[in-house]
């Protein structure tokens, strides 16, 4: 019981630690990753601010992601619930004024890649099934079997960048930026950090809970 709960805390602090990284993408002010694009087209037709529209997306692709019968495991809903929220809390506490300076926010992004990879790294490893979007993107994959699973990501990607666009959502040379270099960032860490996701072994919520109810006996 003690094991998954400090497992809970894990998962946490890689999503804080991932949701400053996104934050200072959001920072750098020269355009967003295609979901981060559409949580703010959201947010500017709706009574939400970015957090709450990253929350209540992120809840309906997990209801999504029910649907096509993927695995959900503790992570991926402490995920859903928390990350977007981290993120807002981030945005409102930064003291610092707008960035206008293109190569600063060039520079911001790619660190907040390097946090973002951390926080992966982090939460990932805790065992506990991924984030809603990766649950997702399997989903969809799976279902389009002759379809590599990367042009799948594309086509994933440009269909909500374009709905995030349509909804005024912000688009410019750091949504070109973060399409291919928080890739190159992320098997970075991994790299330097030794850590292959594929090696990681996700348990989802039904497994979990029968552990807990074990440790109990």
């Amino acid at each position: 019981m003690s094991r998954i709960i400090k497992q809970w805390l894990v998962i946490v602090a890689g999503l804080f630690v991932f949701a400053f990284g996104v934050h200072l993408t959001i920072f750098a002010n020269i355009g967003l990753a295609p979901w981060d694009c559409l949580g703010m087209g959201i947010a500017r037709h709706t009574p939400l601010n970015y957090g709450l529209s990253m929350t209540a997306m992120s809840v309906v692709i997990l209801l999504i992601d029910l649907a096509l019968k993927e695995r959900i495991g503790f992570g991926t809903i402490i995920d859903a619930l928390l990350t977007g929220n981290f993120v807002q809390l981030f945005n409102d506490i930064n003291p610092l004024p707008e960035n206008r300076s293109v190569p600063l926010g060039v520079a911001m992004m790619f660190v907040g890649f390097f946090f973002m990879a951390l926080g992966m790294r982090i939460y990932m490893g805790a065992g506990q099934c991924c984030g809603p979007r990766d649950s997702l993107l399997v989903g969809v994959g799976k279902r389009l079997s002759r379809v590599p699973i990367g042009a799948v990501e594309i086509l994933l990607w440009a269909a909500v960048l374009a709905v995030g666009w349509l909804l005024g959502g912000p688009v410019g040379i750091g949504t070109v930026i973060s399409t291919f270099g928080a890739g190159i960032v992320m098997q970075l860490v991994y790299s330097l950090t030794r850590f292959e996701p594929r090696s990681v072994r996700h348990r989802d919520v039904l497994e979990v809970v029968r552990e807990m109810t074990l440790s109990r006996r």
